[in-house]
């Protein structure tokens, strides 16, 4: 009888020499991306600061990608090539680092922490679970849904991580092979396409979001409230779940009926106890800063930064002893953080210089173009630009400063094409390239080209609800 071998997953020997090789050539690429931009005359209708900034952007972009040093260096390095290549000064290449995108995020890595280390995440996870039974369909969908809606306030990250830990004893009891089993693919593809669709549902669902709400403020002159996200994001997560769990128990059928037993899950939740009063803390807290953050959306001087920070300091104060500054800084995303940096002070000087106006002069013209036909189109090039840019941030970088000119050019509300790039942005189904993925492609449960199919098709979905979002709904919240 033949047995299905486990996937190949190549030892840090076998990997070494082929991502220094990678790594070796991004550093030569981007060296030479800067020579080549110093000599080339600057083009007409561009000014030489911006024909600068457009050779930054490439270097950065190679760097982000093959990482010959970590990401938050080559950030950095980024911020620095602005001033060397006379792109804009350091004052202002520094100050556009520190925006409240930056601020966002750095309480929101805290209150994730403190919603798994309060034990909240597993009681979540837990109560759902226990409700799924034990057919192995539903419980993909149990998992797919707990981590949908855990992904609306917490980042995708962490999100995947908890319920990937949810996920390895269940398989334990059901010892798939690995790569071998439908079942054990449909569920860990399952847990971060989930987290990604979720992410989508608040502003607070990822730092995405956050940063950008923020480009399309700066370069759109729109502001976007938290209930007007809302009232497109969560739709989306209603119809885009289903749709992807179906997707992936129709091409990964499982190959079991039944899994686990219902009775030990049920034993380990009782096992909980009662409520402790951390987890009634991070609970209480959590719900107050939603409440905020959606009330803002009427007044206007509440501001969704503040609150979040407000929450991240509330839990250092004594009473409340939900997280320790050593604890803390442990938990936070560094990287994360300055990358978020690098592309704001990138985006900024976008601006400054020009370079984003030259680029919508660039395009081709599409004012005869039906609003539903660009609107897909820029969700369909937001989707394949994970493939040579897995850098979340970075796209949202990129394509935002140009598109919202075009909106304005076009004589659109710059919302109307900016945030589908936002909402799309989340959208990286096709390959694990990104951070959310890659914890559960590294179990060895699946191989890279497994999910391009699945991936595909809910990707499809994905751009044909976020054309009928924007056409349909925005317009009925008041936004465009």
């Amino acid at each position: 009888m033949s047995t299905v071998a486990p996937p190949s997953v190549p030892t840090a020997t076998d990997t070494a020499p082929r991502f220094t090789r990678l790594m070796g050539l991004g550093v030569a690429l981007a060296v030479l991306v800067g020579i080549v931009t110093l000599l080339l005359p600057t083009p007409d209708g561009l000014t030489p600061p911006a024909k600068n900034l457009a050779g930054v952007f490439v270097m950065a972009i190679i760097l982000w990608v093959t990482e010959p040093v970590p990401i938050a260096v080559s950030s950095l390095l980024a911020i620095v090539l602005l001033v060397v290549f006379g792109v804009t000064t350091p004052g202002a290449a520094i100050v556009a680092t520190m925006t409240p995108v930056f601020f966002f995020v750095l309480a929101m890595f805290c209150i994730a922490q403190v919603v798994v280390d309060s034990g909240l995440a597993r009681r979540f996870a837990l109560a759902l679970l226990t409700r799924a039974g034990s057919d192995s369909r539903r419980v993909v969908l149990a998992f797919m849904i707990g981590a949908a809606m855990m992904s609306t306030v917490v980042s995708d990250v962490p999100v995947a991580a908890v319920w990937m830990s949810m996920a390895l004893p269940l398989l334990a009891r059901v010892a798939p092979v690995p790569g071998g089993s439908q079942f054990a693919k449909a569920l860990m593809i399952g847990i971060p396409f989930a987290s990604f669709i979720g992410g989508v549902g608040t502003p607070a669902g990822s730092s995405i979001n956050i940063l950008g709400l923020f480009q399309i403020q700066q370069f759109g002159k729109v502001d976007v409230s938290f209930l007007q996200w809302m009232a497109i994001g969560v739709p989306m997560i209603i119809v885009l779940t289903p749709v992807a769990w179906w997707v992936l128990v129709w091409w990964f059928r499982p190959e079991v009926a039944s899994v686990g037993d219902p009775a030990e899950l049920r034993a380990e939740q009782q096992a909980l106890g009662a409520w402790s009063g951390k987890e009634m803390k991070v609970a209480g807290l959590l719900a107050l800063m939603i409440v905020l953050w959606i009330a803002s959306s009427w007044f206007r001087f509440i501001d969704t930064t503040i609150v979040a920070l407000a929450g991240a300091v509330l839990m250092f104060v004594p009473g409340m002893n939900l997280l320790t500054w050593q604890h803390a800084q442990r938990s936070i995303g560094w990287d994360v953080l300055l990358l978020v940096g690098g592309v704001t002070s990138l985006g900024a000087a976008a601006g400054a210089t020009g370079l984003a106006k030259y680029l919508v002069a660039s395009l081709p013209d599409m004012t005869m173009w039906s609003v539903a036909a660009v609107i897909a189109l820029i969700s369909v090039v937001t989707v394949f630009i994970h493939l040579p840019l897995p850098v979340n941030p970075a796209i949202v970088g990129v394509l935002i400063p140009p598109i919202a000119l075009l909106a304005i050019s076009s004589g659109q509300n710059p919302a109307l094409y900016t945030l589908p790039v936002v909402f799309m942005t989340s959208c990286a189904l096709l390959l694990p390239l990104d951070s959310v993925t890659v914890i559960t492609y590294a179990k060895g449960y699946y191989r890279m080209t497994d999910m391009v199919v699945p991936g595909l098709i809910i990707s499809v979905v994905w751009v044909l609800v976020m054309t009928a979002m924007m056409v349909w709904v925005a317009p009925l919240t008041g936004l465009i």
